[in-house]
């Protein structure tokens, strides 16, 4: 069972010794593909790790050379099979000795608060984890406000695993977690054609779930998706008008658009296989 409460120990304790001592304790974890317009970014924010790894599946861009001007970055590279599997193979397979990892995609940044914050955490035995915010950016600027989900980053190593859980991971954290105060920035600068190819590919893996999945088992979005009509409506409104992307101009109608079309692909998905049957939508 996981219980989320906000540790603030941290406030006035990044000053002291334990800031240091907390960092040298933590190796962060990254995975990559094709993230040429994003990782170098995100390496620079990690400056402080005296030991980063990073596990790429088989970039065909300049990923792996910028991640080679990097000395404090320890590089493998392992064909995608699942991201549950590509995880895991970070966590236990590349000789991390630390106790505590940050798992961050390539695509993340810490902010210098957020790094302060993590110097300054005094972990209670029973903690096993920390959750972070999100900021997300389009091109750089902040958004008031997204769909994006908090998302466990920092845990114990010896105390997690992933498992698959539709197009992406879920970590499994044995302990209780805490949450993080300062958000971690989102800012994703691939092309847009890189992320519609990336929906193709995520929606066969959410309609095999949806499909394998007993109604009551699902989560209430899920259980949105499976009506067909109402997710793709339902999510263009959230972004706009609940989480304020109107209000964000350009940047904010990319987003809403973005996150719409998401759920559409997926709505169209489901509605193929009920009019034509199986179709090549499952096909991996």
């Amino acid at each position: 069972m996981v219980v989320v409460d906000r540790d603030l120990s941290w406030t006035d304790a990044a000053s002291s010794e334990n800031f240091s001592v907390m960092l040298d304790q933590i190796t962060p974890l990254i995975l990559t593909y094709n993230e040429a317009p994003n990782i170098a970014r995100t390496l620079e924010c990690l400056a402080w790790a005296k030991d980063i790894v990073v596990v790429d599946s088989c970039s065909s861009d300049e990923t792996m050379a910028l991640i080679a001007q990097h000395r404090n970055v320890r590089a493998f590279t392992r064909p995608f099979d699942s991201h549950a599997q590509q995880w895991n193979f970070a966590l236990h397979e590349t000789g991390v000795k630390t106790p505590w990892v940050l798992a961050l995609d390539a695509d993340y940044m810490l902010t210098s608060e957020g790094v302060d914050e993590l110097g300054g955490l005094q972990p209670k035995p029973e903690i096993a984890g920390y959750v972070a915010r999100f900021r997300y950016c389009v091109k750089g600027k902040p958004l008031r406000g997204s769909a994006y989900p908090p998302v466990t980053v920092l845990y114990r190593r010896v105390a997690a695993h992933y498992v698959q859980d539709g197009h992406t991971q879920r970590l499994v954290v044995q302990g209780s977690s805490a949450a993080l105060v300062h958000p971690i920035l989102h800012d994703d600068r691939k092309p847009l054609r890189h992320w519609i190819a990336a929906q193709q590919r995520y929606v066969r893996l959410e309609l095999a779930k949806l499909r394998a999945t007993p109604w009551r088992q699902l989560g209430w979005a899920d259980r949105l998706r499976s009506m067909r009509v109402a997710a793709p409506f339902v999510m263009l409104f959230y972004c706009l008008f609940v989480r304020g992307a109107i209000l964000d101009g350009r940047e904010g109608l990319f987003y809403a658009f973005q996150r719409s079309f998401a759920e559409l692909l997926l709505s169209l998905s489901l509605l193929e296989v009920d009019i034509f049957g199986a179709t090549d939508s499952l096909d991996p």
